[in-house]
């Protein structure tokens, strides 16, 4: 799941996202209505059919996260990464889910009380910021969510000042391939990978290795890191 976050420090931003081009205005619109059934996307995402679901386990495993971490999940959506990384970065850790859908907002502040996840502080962020506060998170992790960034390098800048020098930050997003890929991948995410890499590394980071998790066919993961 994807959404709309854009870039600049905790609280502050350069311009609205009015001031800035959007790659693709209203994307998130859908998810922003408070009319938003979080039954319905509940379903959707925690489906047995959706790649990332069924793989969740392995790819949080392939993130290397440890104990006492403090790390982001931004576009959280739903959760399906909520309890994995909340046990990966443990007891003494910190897991902030990040999202700007009022409606997702709540269920994730609901889950985390009535699962006890001591170590997770639900964030909302805004559409020009995730707002967490620079040098904050040892990692950031995006699941089918970099498509859904309205402003990308904004949302960039943003991800890299929270994060710690040497920090990573890991992508997961839809291979678009024309003749290969869904006619709905094709008409819903803008960009192929290549283009999404060079995005990124404009921002500022540096890709480290594209990661392998078996299983894995319609996504690809990336691994950056902040120098």
């Amino acid at each position: 799941m994807a959404l709309c976050l854009a870039f600049g420090a905790c609280g502050s931003s350069t311009g609205s996202p009015s001031d800035q081009a959007s790659v693709r205005s209203g994307i998130n619109k859908n998810y922003l209505s408070k009319d938003l059934d979080v039954k319905t996307w509940v379903e959707r995402f925690s489906s047995e059919s959706r790649e990332v679901y069924t793989l969740r386990d392995e790819i949080v495993k392939r993130l290397d996260l440890k104990a006492g971490d403090a790390h982001a999940d931004i576009g959280a959506g739903t959760g399906i990464f909520l309890a994995p990384f909340a046990r990966a970065v443990g007891p003494s850790g910190k897991l902030y889910p990040v999202d700007i859908a009022p409606n997702f907002l709540d269920y994730l502040r609901g889950r985390v009380a009535n699962e006890g996840l001591t170590q997770a502080e639900v964030v909302t962020g805004l559409e020009d910021s995730i707002e967490l506060p620079e040098a904050s998170i040892d990692s950031a992790f995006v699941c089918d969510t970099y498509h859904h960034f309205e402003y990308p390098q904004r949302s960039l800048a943003s991800i890299f000042k929270a994060l710690r020098p040497g920090g990573r930050f890991f992508v997961i997003d839809f291979h678009r391939i024309p003749g290969v890929s869904s006619d709905f991948i094709l008409g819903h995410v803008r960009a192929n990978q290549e283009t999404f890499v060079s995005e990124i590394q404009a921002a500022g980071f540096v890709l480290e290795e594209e990661l392998e998790v078996e299983g894995m066919v319609e996504n690809y993961m990336l691994h950056f890191r902040r120098p």
